[in-house]
């Protein structure tokens, strides 16, 4: 396997280029989410979850949420969670750096995805109609149609697919005709879905004839392992490599492919305008669509090496003519352009990260919260963080959970000292590009007294073994979303002496206090949701320079996490203004203080169980919901105590 080390981190390092995908849809669409798995219909598509394609992607989606290996576990997830969450949590995972949209299929519920390219009336051959087409017409009706499209325009031929099709006249070999006709030899066609079960023929005609393309989306990842890798072979046998594409054809769920992160780039396309979307994120999580794409590509490339058909240095150049090039000059992509407009932030509904590439990050920043609030960090160049740190963490005394806000050594009888070590694990599902910091990168990290092993003291770790216990016990999953209260503060000379003082005296909810800060707030808006946090409202509260700002509700963990990338996007956006942001409960004695408000809730196979049923319960409460509330109630001091920030 060392022999082919280069080949492996060239595939799974590679910008990926969708080179063909839909629109996705809502959570209560009427498109049943098993079409996430198999391109049957009606009564067929119950017996989906019987093939070997459903159970390996289930797994996969399971792994990727932390769900119980279950459609019900996973449906769960996507309920509770909903589009936005799973889309950014997909988008995240999939490092595709450009997606193209067919938008014509239409779909119940359909949702827009933007900053991306979608293809103007292509024409879609072989649905109904088959391959087998007449050249042979009236002046009057090529005008109008076939000859049109034809010369003008991108032509996708399908095969593999739905019941619509007729797959007996979908073999590629029928479309001679047309390609031996001279008046459409400039038209470019583009075999989809790697012409299964016609893959041979597909590879047949790309070699001989120059206006013929392939893309292996869709038959990578709904074959088979085995059915994908010959299919991918079948290919190469005769086709340029320069001609093969990679697509996910992901449609209707995030799940099918995963899309990727949004950032601050408007890429020209000949004659079509703009798209913008290039990778954010380095960890090796891919997609039902990517992964398999990438895994597929490896093995059928590691065997021609393996039989003396390519050379390495051969290979790595096909992976990334596979993965991204020959889709960039097919579509002639042809500049980038750094213009972006934070106006369009608020209009989102998935992730735009407003970074730059991850191949520019230096550093990693790995984050930890003590018992006192204070956000800590070790900072590790990006390659000891790939090489060693993913792995086997960074080094820490066990004496750095017992400091307290005003002194850097253990608080008295926290029984922690310098002696001893933890390791920092990063948890590569929170890693992002800082907002404020382009060159740099930030994730959350877990406490473990050697990896694989996790520490007492770990809040990340306690906030799981206690969820799990809900769960266990009581059939319970909780739900979050915070309010964050902070003042910004300016400095002013009083005697020749810094002194830090409210920048504004507004009232509650004052617009002149918004006018005043919107630069700052307008930044924050766009970093958080750069990090797919998501922003309900902000507003000036009652105190002197205070301000509230609402993040989503979302799940017990993610919550968590968004709390403190919250906060540190807070209070650097304020600091890179001139302003001192704090979330102390009491900055002033003589003014109102800063709270965090958490709304909580527990849900019961994703229905809320605080709601009470049919006007039965006092206030509209259930007993369960009485129950908690008594329970957090009895608990409010020392929930206080680790609640309350102290910076």
């Amino acid at each position: 396997m060392d022999n082919f080390a280069a080949l492996k981190t060239a595939v799974e390092t590679a910008e990926l280029i969708d080179a063909h995908a839909h629109n996705i849809v809502a959570v209560d669409s009427t498109f049943p989410f098993l079409n996430c798995f198999s391109e049957a219909t009606g009564e067929a598509l119950s017996y989906a979850p019987h093939t070997i394609s459903f159970k390996r992607s289930l797994r996969e989606i399971a792994e990727l949420y932390g769900s119980d290996l279950s459609m019900d576990a996973v449906q769960e997830y996507r309920s509770s969670s909903g589009v936005d969450s799973i889309t950014n949590k997909c988008l995240k995972a999939a490092r595709i750096s450009a997606i193209f949209i067919d938008d014509g299929l239409e779909l119940d519920k359909s949702l827009m995805l933007l900053f991306i390219v979608f293809f103007p009336e292509i024409s879609i051959a072989a649905y109904r109609s088959g391959l087998e087409i007449n050249t042979n017409v009236l002046k009057k009706d090529a005008d109008e149609g076939l000859k049109d499209v034809l010369r003008e325009r991108l032509e996708f031929f399908i095969c593999f697919g739905d019941k619509d099709l007729d797959l007996r006249v979908s073999n590629p070999l029928h479309l001679r005709n047309l390609l031996e006709d001279s008046r459409f030899s400039k038209c470019r066609i583009v075999l989809l879905h790697a012409s299964y079960p016609f893959s041979k023929e597909a590879s047949y005609l790309a070699s001989v004839y120059p206006q013929v393309y392939l893309d292996f989306g869709l038959a990578v990842p709904k074959l088979s392992f085995h059915g994908m890798l010959s299919s991918v072979k079948e290919l190469l046998e005769l086709a340029p490599i320069k001609k093969v594409m990679f697509s996910t054809d992901g449609c209707g769920f995030p799940e099918s492919f995963y899309l990727g992160v949004y950032i601050k780039v408007l890429v020209t396309i000949e004659n079509w305008g703009y798209y913008g979307s290039i990778p954010v994120s380095s960890e090796n999580e891919f997609t039902l669509g990517a992964k398999k794409a990438r895994e597929i590509v490896f093995a059928v490339l590691r065997d021609a090496c393996a039989d003396g058909d390519l050379s390495i240095p051969e290979a790595v150049q096909a992976a990334k003519d596979i993965f991204s090039e020959n889709a960039r000059q097919f579509y002639k992509i042809k500049a980038v352009s750094e213009s972006f407009d934070s106006n369009d932030i608020a209009s989102l509904p998935v992730k735009l990260d407003i970074n730059a590439s991850v191949q520019d990050v230096a550093l990693v920043r790995v984050i930890w919260v003590d018992t006192s609030g204070q956000h800590r960090c070790r900072v590790v160049p990006k390659k000891r963080f790939h090489d060693l740190i993913t792995k086997n963490g960074v080094g820490l005394t066990c004496a750095s959970m017992g400091m307290s806000s005003h002194m850097d050594c253990p608080a008295d009888e926290t029984n922690l000292s310098g002696v001893g070590e933890i390791r920092l694990i990063p948890d590569l599902s929170t890693k992002s590009i800082i907002p404020w910091a382009n060159d740099q990168e930030m994730v959350l990290a877990d406490m473990h007294l050697k990896p694989g092993i996790p520490w007492e003291y770990c809040p990340r770790e306690t906030l799981r073994r206690v969820s799990k216990v809900l769960k266990d016990e009581f059939n319970l999953v909780m739900n979050a979303g915070f309010e964050n209260e902070f003042f910004l503060l300016r400095s002013v000379l009083v005697d020749g002496k810094e002194k830090w003082v409210p920048f504004d005296v507004t009232p509650y909810c004052s617009t002149s206090a918004f006018d005043a800060a919107f630069s700052v707030l307008k930044e924050i808006v766009a970093s958080l949701q750069s990090l797919n946090i998501v922003v309900e409202q902000l507003h000036p509260e009652a105190g002197h320079g205070q301000f509230e700002i609402a993040l989503g509700y979302t799940t017990y963990d993610k919550a968590a996490d968004n709390l403190v990338y919250a906060r540190e996007v807070i209070r650097a956006v304020a600091r890179k203004h001139g302003l001192l942001a704090t979330f102390v409960p009491k900055y002033m004695l003589d003014d109102i203080g800063s709270g965090s408000h958490v709304h909580l809730s527990l849900s019961e196979n994703g229905e809320n169980v605080f709601m009470g049923r049919s006007g039965a319960t006092r206030y509209g409460i259930s007993k369960t919901g009485r129950s908690s509330w008594r329970r957090i109630e009895s608990s409010s001091f020392h929930i206080g105590i680790y609640s309350t920030s102290s910076k």
